[in-house]
């Protein structure tokens, strides 16, 4: 029987791992993903990076390392010299990937620090410098799609950066990003240079929206008047978020045959693909793979976390659904609206959370840094 995972190939969907670890890198866990599962990508975030750190205990002897040789380092700079570390590992073990799929796949991603979020020209440089110091083709600088972070979008495509527009939870944001990969094509090519090599995805992020929705479902289930009008809301649970995503893939599919995209890519230049993100299912009533098996299509990506991978691995069964999420999409949204459901609302809350969440992950990492270094200068006391 062939893989699950592989037979979204056959759709034009790439799997990408949304998670990383140095001992993964370390004992050929990526390599046998690549290898068996034909994993394509991988990306990284805060609070993937804080989880790493808290947990594998192979980091403890690079820490001990920089500690004793950059003990006048920030925490920061200690935790870009660990991920970095990795980062370029795992854009090793993917180059393959990358070379045999025309640059399209084999992408690793890297966040700037997410206390830059609304700072555009600090993420524009930190972003820059990330790229130099990664040194890889196949690194993507992951930056969150805030109104600051949309122009520094613009500015790292046109100089030849690979991004991926992280937290995107609206279409209306989304067609932001959007634009402005267009925009970054659009200067490098005024400028002389060649837009081929540039890649970028666009996150667009799941499974939150439906959190938010549904509890607004439940509250409207209990002032539902009769079961006639409680059945029909109640058909809406677990549906937000796929029709968001469906009429996210509509304009995508809108943006493709217009007329700008079209002149770029004539001169080269490549979809900015959708990736869909936060595809672990939250609520233990829905299937653990309701996020991969309805939103297959062509020029998407889906970034898994580990137990939503292993899940489509043992039982997903591959075929193109997203054609039926654009076809219902406005349909659901409409009967949102009718329910006073404000999903503008929704995706704005949920940009706040999702970026205070990060900021507090990569607080914590730093604390955890600290400690570190703490209980490594107490023991050269001692001894």
């Amino acid at each position: 029987m062939k893989n699950a995972l592989r037979g979204l190939r056959d759709f034009g969907q790439s799997v990408w791992y949304d998670n990383i670890e140095r001992t993964m890198l370390r004992n050929g866990d990526l390599l046998r993903m690549v290898e068996e599962d034909g994993l394509a990508g991988m990306t990284s975030n805060p609070t993937i990076f804080e989880k790493a750190l808290k947990g594998d205990e192979s980091y403890e002897a690079a820490l001990r390392d920089l500690f004793r040789s950059e003990h006048g380092s920030s925490d920061k700079d200690v935790f870009f010299s660990v991920a970095i570390e990795d980062i370029q590992h795992a854009a090793d073990i993917l180059r393959p990937v990358y070379d045999e799929t025309g640059h399209e796949d084999g992408m690793v991603s890297l966040e700037v620090s997410p206390d830059l979020a609304h700072d555009t020209e600090a993420t524009i440089a930190e972003g820059m410098a990330l790229h130099a110091q990664v040194n890889r083709p196949n690194l993507m600088i992951k930056v969150p799609a805030t109104r600051e972070g949309v122009p520094a979008i613009t500015a790292l495509i046109a100089a030849g950066v690979n991004v991926n527009a992280t937290l995107l939870f609206s279409v209306e944001r989304y067609e932001a990003v959007a634009e402005a990969y267009l925009a970054g094509l659009e200067a490098r090519v005024k400028a002389g240079h060649s837009i081929e090599d540039v890649r970028s995805v666009a996150s667009f992020f799941v499974s939150r929206v439906d959190g938010k929705v549904d509890a607004q479902l439940r509250e409207a289930m209990g002032r539902a008047d009769s079961g006639e009008e409680r059945a029909r809301v109640e058909a809406l649970m677990g549906r937000a978020a796929i029709a968001n995503a469906g009429a996210a893939y509509a304009y995508f599919r809108r943006m493709l045959a217009d007329a700008r995209f079209q002149a770029l890519a004539a001169k080269g230049a490549h979809p900015q693909r959708l990736l869909w993100a936060s595809t672990g299912t939250k609520d233990p009533a829905y299937s653990d793979i309701l996020y991969v098996s309805t939103l297959v299509g062509p020029n998407t990506v889906n970034t898994m976390p580990p137990a939503t991978y292993n899940a489509y691995r043992d039982h997903g069964h591959p075929s193109m659904t997203i054609d039926d999420r654009v076809a219902e999409a406005e349909s659901v949204l409409s009967q949102l609206r009718g329910l006073g459901i404000d999903l503008g609302a929704v995706t704005e809350q949920l940009e706040v959370e999702g970026v205070r969440a990060f900021a507090e992950s990569f607080e914590s990492l730093l604390g955890t840094i600290a400690a570190r270094r703490a209980e490594f200068k107490a023991e050269r006391r001692v001894s």
